[in-house]
């Protein structure tokens, strides 16, 4: 590994795409000065962003704001979970998952690709953090009011948004300018440490995190057309599987009760390193087992 930088958002619906412009220049730029070379001697590059494939409009303008920063260099554009497929199981058959502010899954099968989810967070990105914060946001509400009875979460969310009044939420959240999908997304860990601290209410929303990431493992599964009975690798990334056995065990419950045969496993490798190893392969260049385990073990 000859260079690595670490820049802010892509997510262009959240900082403009002139946030992801200056993002993409300022971490090109970066990398390129730590390596030590030109645009010029890079084979193949690979960005790995939020929505494309998704926004026939905004497509295009990204792939323009990669090609800028590349200065004429070879280049591909695609969605962010090709670079978490890519790294979680070094390019080879199989399906990941990836729940972080979002939700998505996408495999790739004999030579077939397929996703499922990502369809945002308004009416979709089930199981993700996002999703995890707003379920946590209604438990707290219901806690708040008398709907339900009060438990750690309560206390959790107060201390997070420092309420003065558990009503001064709306203002946070719902008010426009308000809380950011990311900071939404945030709430999630609160509701793991609710559930940790005995919080039934705010572990139940974690079960069905796990189903719902089950469940895009079995779309995806399905648009691959993989034989039935036949044993598939699959694997996760992303901040939500921080909470480990908390989301886990839920979702491997679920996928053994969908019947299917997976062999899930941890990741291999970062989305960041699958990026560059989806990159290399575009480029024609294919990593062995070997030194694959050698990249996983920097």
């Amino acid at each position: 590994m000859l260079a690595r930088h670490e820049g802010g958002s892509s997510y262009h619906p959240e900082v403009g795409i002139e946030g992801v412009r200056a993002m993409l220049n300022d971490g090109v730029r970066a990398v390129l000065a730590q390596a030590g070379l030109p645009p010029a001697a890079i084979r193949h590059a690979f960005f790995g962003l939020p929505t494309v494939g998704e926004d026939p409009a905004t497509d295009p303008v990204l792939a323009d704001a990669a090609g800028a920063a590349m200065a004429g260099g070879r280049y591909s554009c695609g969605n962010d979970m090709v670079g978490g497929w890519a790294g979680a199981l070094a390019c080879e058959d199989g399906i990941v998952i990836t729940a972080g502010t979002g939700s998505i899954a996408y495999g790739e099968y004999q030579g077939r690709g397929a996703r499922a989810g990502g369809w945002g967070e308004v009416f979709g990105d089930e199981g993700s953090a996002h999703w995890i914060g707003r379920e946590g946001l209604g438990l707290f509400s219901k806690m708040s009011d008398g709907r339900m009875p009060p438990g750690p979460l309560l206390d959790l969310v107060r201390a997070r948004f420092q309420l003065a009044r558990d009503i001064d939420l709306c203002g946070l959240v719902n008010t426009p300018g308000g809380a950011a999908r990311s900071a939404v997304a945030q709430v999630s860990q609160a509701v793991a440490a609710a559930a940790e601290a005995g919080d039934e209410a705010a572990r139940a929303i974690f079960i069905r995190a796990g189903g719902e990431l089950a469940r895009l493992a079995d779309a995806v599964r399905a648009g691959l057309g993989v034989p039935e009975g036949e044993e598939l690798a699959l694997s996760y990334v992303g901040g939500v599987f921080r909470a480990g056995a908390l989301v886990l065990d839920p979702f491997a419950a679920a996928l053994e009760a969908g019947g299917h045969r997976y062999r899930l496993r941890p990741p291999l490798l970062t989305p960041v390193v699958g990026a560059a190893l989806y990159a290399a392969r575009a480029g024609g260049i294919r990593f062995s087992r070997e030194q694959v385990t050698t990249l996983a073990s920097k």
